[in-house]
């Protein structure tokens, strides 16, 4: 044979690689904003119940044994943040608080992730709780003592709305080390598809390098 009769017809060219198709994109979740919100509503609820009880039934300088003195209801005026800290700082902490309201609402209207809507509520409620008594309880606005009745162990005394401040913190931080993004997805599905897109491209580039020496070799 030839080396005319076995070089590729220029008409027809080298063959194209088969090309891939753009990956399809997961349909986007819906949104998450009116989860986020019910939790919220439900805390902030059960805080401001459970703090107009103990104001009502608690006598500051009697506290009630739930379980020894392990666990008791013991009630304080705390000026500071969660479990009493910063007491010197309550106009402060009250500004951060309207802050991480507006912010995680904001948050809240892009978010696809049931979980990040159940820990943002978690936040928002405990926020909006300690809030209103900072607005609405003495000594007066912005300045308000945010009521705390739960005493357990060396714990500092914490109500429903610390809690729920927490436990919503805890829960965004395991979401954030696990990778899924408020919108649903795993921070590192990105990154498997770019490298399976390499990998095709690698797998691509040997078959063309293997047709040209086997063309050259005829």
């Amino acid at each position: 044979m030839s080396d005319e009769a076995s070089r590729p017809d220029p008409a027809f060219g080298t063959p194209e690689p088969p090309a891939h198709d753009p990956p399809v994109k997961a349909p986007a979740g819906p949104g998450r904003l009116r989860n986020l919100l019910v939790v919220a509503c439900v805390i902030y609820v059960a805080d401001l119940l459970t703090k107009i009880a103990a104001v009502h039934y608690i006598d500051p300088y009697d506290p009630v044994s739930i379980i020894g003195d392990t666990v008791t209801l013991t009630l304080i005026r705390n000026p500071g943040a969660a479990f009493s800290m910063a007491t010197g700082m309550t106009w402060l902490l009250t500004l951060v608080a309207i802050g991480v309201v507006i912010g995680v609402i904001k948050i809240g209207r892009t978010l696809r992730s049931i979980w990040w809507a159940l820990g943002l509520g978690l936040v928002l409620g405990g926020a909006l709780g300690n809030l209103t008594d900072r607005l609405f309880r003495s000594p007066g606005p912005l300045q308000g003592h945010v009521v705390d009745f739960v005493s357990v162990g060396w714990w500092p005394v914490f109500n429903v709305a610390d809690s729920a401040i927490v436990c919503g913190a805890i829960l965004l931080v395991a979401l954030t080390v696990f990778g899924i993004d408020p919108d649903g997805s795993r921070a590192n599905s990105g990154g498997a598809a770019k490298s399976g897109d390499a990998a095709d491209s690698g797998n691509t580039g040997d078959t063309d390098s293997g047709t040209n020496r086997k063309e050259e070799r005829q």
